[in-house]
């Protein structure tokens, strides 16, 4: 007899946008890619020698499944003086990235049938990890004439008896806008009011300009019970391939969470629980972070300035994450398609809005965590081949 059908719940989730135009772009030499969210920078040194002494003292064994005690509480402390967030180490798991962080949240709280309020454009694993638990996403637009901010009074008009949970992004990828205090406060009153979870992704957290903060909504008083902080050490200590990450709630959450590590990851690496403890620790973390912000910021400036140089392109300047999200409506084409175009023409990988939901459409996410080199090649290389498209 021919296999029995696979699972409905997969058949739910479609390849990463993001990843089928890298994926092209391998197959060419020469290509600039503005595609994937990742830091060109290196772990820092000091970090990275933690790992390798971690490997040598003996750091190769099971760990708890929250992580070691000792990363927990160092967690918690950061939580406490950063982010004004009340936990001790009992409400801190350690995980193999935010994204399975994200996982274990959503699983932990979203039934069948559940609605999960999230913004449209978002980040691409939202919708699949609410499929993956049974649930419903429900999406509230973002508009540029906000500066892509998710707003209260929108998410207010999404909430319905079905509603079990937010997540809220910001920074946000992929538009880089930064929610206000009032935008947090507000969504944190939606959710006391009815009960509802938020999940918070705050992995972009340091990558802020022009004077813009980030708030935590689990900082917020009454939160306690309602709010998830997801976080990973990616982004701020360039530690992609570490996947290390952390989730905070309550400790009824957590404990529930842990759980679902058990049988799942089991927990995160232990190497890179000893190389993000000395991130969190060491003075010259802070150092590095600062000087990556700086640089970021310098890149930021770099690629606005010369996308609204770019015929069809407008690109209003972000104040988070390392994401630019240019308007190419003007142009007349689908953002999958122009993509693809500046892809075969001008060999720059660049991520369509639409990978991001539907109100994506009209534009281009460009990721700047690359050289000023990069930046300055890329950007006329997409000139040039947009200038041959005018003629045509």
């Amino acid at each position: 007899m021919p296999p029995k059908e696979l699972s409905y719940r997969a058949s739910l989730i479609g390849p990463s946008g993001i990843r089928r135009l890298f994926d092209l772009a391998q197959r060419s030499s020469g290509v600039i890619n503005f595609g994937i969210g990742e830091p060109d920078l290196e772990t820092p040194k000091h970090i990275r020698e933690s790992g390798k002494r971690a490997i040598d003292l003996g750091y190769t064994h099971y760990t708890p499944n929250a992580g070691f005690p000792s990363l927990r509480e160092a967690i918690a402390e950061k939580l406490r003086e950063e982010n004004n967030i009340d936990v001790t180490s009992c409400n801190v798991m350690v995980t193999v990235g935010a994204s399975m962080g994200l996982l274990l949240s959503i699983l932990a709280i979203v039934e069948p049938g559940d609605e999960v309020v999230i913004s449209d454009p978002c980040f691409v694993i939202y919708e699949p990890l609410i499929h993956i638990a049974g649930g419903k996403p429900v999406k509230v637009p973002l508009m540029e004439e906000d500066d892509f901010r998710m707003l209260p009074e929108n998410v207010k008009e999404c909430v319905t008896p079905k509603t079990k949970c937010i997540i809220v992004n910001s920074p946000h990828n992929p538009t880089g806008a930064v929610m206000e205090y009032g935008d947090i406060r507000g969504i944190a009153e939606i959710a006391m009011d009815e009960g509802i979870y938020v999940i918070s992704d705050e992995v972009y957290e340091k990558l802020v300009y022009d004077g813009a903060k980030h708030y935590s909504i689990a900082s917020i008083a009454g939160m306690e019970e309602l709010a998830i902080t997801v976080n990973a050490f990616s982004k701020t200590f360039a530690m992609c391939g570490w996947r290390i990450g952390y989730v905070a709630a309550s400790k009824k959450l957590i404990d529930e969470m842990v759980k679902l590590q058990q049988y799942t990851a089991v927990h995160a690496p232990s190497v890179s629980q000893v190389a993000a403890l000395e991130g969190l620790k060491s003075p010259e973390s802070k150092v590095f972070v600062e000087e990556m912000v700086k640089e970021y910021d310098a890149r930021r400036r770099l690629m606005v300035e010369m996308l609204n140089n770019v015929h069809g392109f407008k690109v209003k300047l972000p104040k988070g994450a390392f994401y630019v999200f240019a308007n190419i409506k003007e142009l007349g084409m689908r953002s999958e398609n122009l993509a693809e175009l500046i892809l075969k023409d001008a060999g720059v990988v660049t991520v369509p809005g639409s990978a991001f939901g539907q109100n994506g459409e009209g534009y281009l996410r460009f990721c700047y965590a690359t050289s000023r080199e990069n930046i300055k090649q890329g950007i006329e290389r997409l000139k040039n081949a947009i200038d041959k498209l005018k003629v045509k």
